[in-house]
């Protein structure tokens, strides 16, 4: 098979498209042909070799990716062969690998995808789409809450924008430019302003008509986050799901 492989860490033209091993499903294990494979910010800290929290520098070399989505094509011993031929994404763990036409995992580790989601949509939902349901399950969002949400357009932030609105919630969205803030009115914001005005909490509260937000799911942090705490009620609950952490004088580049 072909994949990209990391022989040094640096930076992203370091990266290898390049042949090697097949890799075979062990006991237990499904091989799936890859049709779309994720990439986060932390797969580009680890190419430039900083780790940290639960990810450690890997052995080089090393084929960085942890989220596919494709065919089953083979399975290991135990495994049931009706997998074989099923669209499923997975979530590769710490070890990655994913960047490649093949990578194997653990059948208990697998999920169909419906007929009705592409194989890039179906990484999304398994990287970013389960960040934005642990949050949503502490959050506990009612139909009577105001819920103000930063970074409204971003991957867990558009998430977030219908999961509020399918609960029967007010929406505030906070994003950046006017072509995010009418994005944000697509995906069913009641209210969306520009965070890079600078009289935005004053256009909040204006819209709110005195009402303040019950909940706010922030993912910028600094001013733009102090700003939205700053618009929660006295009896309102905040929440922050941040970027993993990067060396402050060194931000990682894709």
């Amino acid at each position: 098979m072909y994949a990209v492989r990391l022989h040094e860490f640096g930076p992203a033209d370091n990266l290898r498209y390049e042949e090697t091993d097949d890799p075979v499903p062990a006991a237990g294990q499904v091989r799936i042909a890859v049709a779309a494979a994720g990439v986060h910010l932390v797969d580009t800290t680890l190419r430039r070799g900083w780790a940290g929290g639960l990810f450690q520098r890997p052995d080089l070399p090393t084929i960085p990716g942890r989220e596919v989505a494709g065919t089953v094509d083979a399975v290991g011993s135990g495994v049931d062969e009706g997998w074989l031929g099923r669209r499923v994404v997975a979530h590769l763990g710490l070890a990655g690998q994913g960047y490649a036409q093949l990578a194997v995992r653990e059948v208990d580790n697998i999920h169909p995808i419906p007929a009705t989601l592409d194989a890039p949509a179906a990484v999304a939902m398994i990287g970013t789409g389960r960040t934005t349901i642990g949050i949503l399950d502490v959050a506990e969002l009612t139909e009577q809450d105001v819920v103000l949400i930063t970074a409204a357009v971003g991957g867990i932030g558009s998430l977030l924008v219908q999961a509020a609105r399918g609960v029967g919630a007010a929406v505030v969205a906070v994003a950046g430019g006017a072509a995010k803030v009418a994005a944000a009115r697509c995906l069913g914001a009641d209210i969306a302003v520009d965070y890079t005005l600078p009289d935005w909490p004053d256009a909040v509260r204006a819209a709110l008509d005195g009402r303040p937000a019950t909940v706010t799911l922030d993912g910028v942090g600094g001013a733009a986050g102090r700003a939205a705490l700053e618009l929660t009620g006295p009896a309102g609950t905040s929440r922050s799901a941040g970027r993993p952490g990067h060396p402050p004088s060194s931000p990682p580049r894709m």
